[in-house]
């Protein structure tokens, strides 16, 4: 990770309605953001504002910046900045080289890749992974976390892997991708149909017999008994999504084997989410012959719970005695995987996760 690092990396937001640039240095925000409209219909005012947004940011820095570095959402071509097909920027009908115009405007190299990859990079290297071992560290607990498995709950279901300090791109640029995944209550559909803003609404109207449109945040509310609405459909709503999500999230964790963080807008409805996530992640599997195993090899813990997390950080190791010798080795026994939301907000680990991988890209 690039502390004390004395250059800086511009930063997008690509948003469907807004752009947020701003500039990383030392993996803090350097600048009070810059927001201009996106224009996903037109194609020329589209990028007229992605250069001005960057234009206004390097006018705000105190040195050149060592390259530009963003999300953007697929499906793309990321190694060579090719950006595809987008339902919500028509203005990218057909494809547009969009890393290459950058380059070509500012001469600076452009590195963009999904937001699901960059959140996981930042949560990561600054967020919630080197975060979880510190506190095993201050219990004492000998036990430290490598890898991450990080997911984003919002217009669609995101995810990204680092394995050991390095983002897993995949050679098609598809590693960690989660969408896809087999939806657990119809495997024909994907997991992204259960996993999404559109889920909890169709949910919420399923469940309640509400026609209306409300957001997930309004569901929320009527979950929380702030606003008027069917409560416990509110509630099932989320939960169902949790279920469908940790059912996803237990099949890449067989492979991943690490720390799980969840991001994006629906996970502030973490208190019911997490439950039923975790409930899923903690279920079983049987064999033809009625052998009974667990849904991981690791008992999984809600961290957004107090008495959970006391008990993930608690050292549970044993000593075992080295044949022949009067020595003796760690055995940790007992396998864990922890659960927790963003540590650092989503935004925040996208543009830190960015910055970090366009200095990685550099080096």
């Amino acid at each position: 990770m690039y502390h004390r690092d004395k250059r800086s990396v511009l930063t997008l937001d690509a948003g469907g309605t807004n752009f947020v640039f701003s500039a990383i240095k030392d993996n803090r925000e350097i600048i009070d953001p810059v927001e201009l409209p996106a224009y996903p219909d037109d194609l020329h005012q589209c990028l007229h504002s992605i250069v001005t947004g960057f234009k206004e940011v390097m006018q705000r820095i105190d040195n050149t910046p060592a390259a530009i570095s963003f999300a953007f959402p697929g499906p793309a071509d990321y190694e060579n900045g090719i950006i595809g097909d987008l339902p919500n920027f028509p203005a990218f009908r057909g494809g547009i080289a969009l890393g290459p115009y950058l380059r070509e405007k500012f001469g600076l190299p452009v590195f963009i890749n999904n937001d699901g990859n960059l959140f996981a990079y930042g949560e990561a290297l600054a967020g919630t992974l080197p975060e979880i071992n510190k506190e095993l560290e201050a219990t004492g607990n000998s036990k430290r976390y490598r890898n991450l498995l990080a997911v984003t709950l919002g217009t669609g279901f995101g995810g990204g892997v680092v394995i050991d300090n390095k983002l897993l791109t995949g050679d098609n640029g598809c590693g960690g991708d989660v969408w896809l995944s087999a939806n657990k209550y119809d495997n024909h559909l994907i997991a992204e149909e259960g996993v999404s803003i559109r889920a909890i609404k169709r949910a919420y109207r399923e469940l309640s017999g509400d026609e209306s449109n409300l957001s997930p945040k309004e569901i929320f509310d009527i979950a929380e008994g702030i606003k008027a609405g069917n409560r416990e459909a509110a509630i099932q709503s989320f939960e169902r999504l949790g279920e469908i999500a940790g059912f996803t999230i237990s099949e890449s964790l067989n492979i991943v084997d690490g720390i799980v963080v969840i991001g994006g807008g629906i996970a502030n409805a973490q208190k019911y989410i997490l439950p039923a996530m975790v409930k899923e992640m903690n279920g079983i599997r049987k064999t033809v012959n009625g052998d009974i195993f667990p849904r991981l090899q690791m008992k999984a813990y809600n961290l957004e719970d107090e008495n959970e997390k006391a008990i993930f950080l608690k050292n549970e190791s044993e000593s075992v005695t080295i044949p022949d010798s009067y020595k003796t080795a760690i055995y940790h026994a007992v396998k864990k995987i922890g659960v927790s939301t963003s540590m650092l907000g989503t935004s925040r680990a996208i543009a830190i996760g960015a910055y970090n991988f366009a200095l990685n890209q550099l080096s």
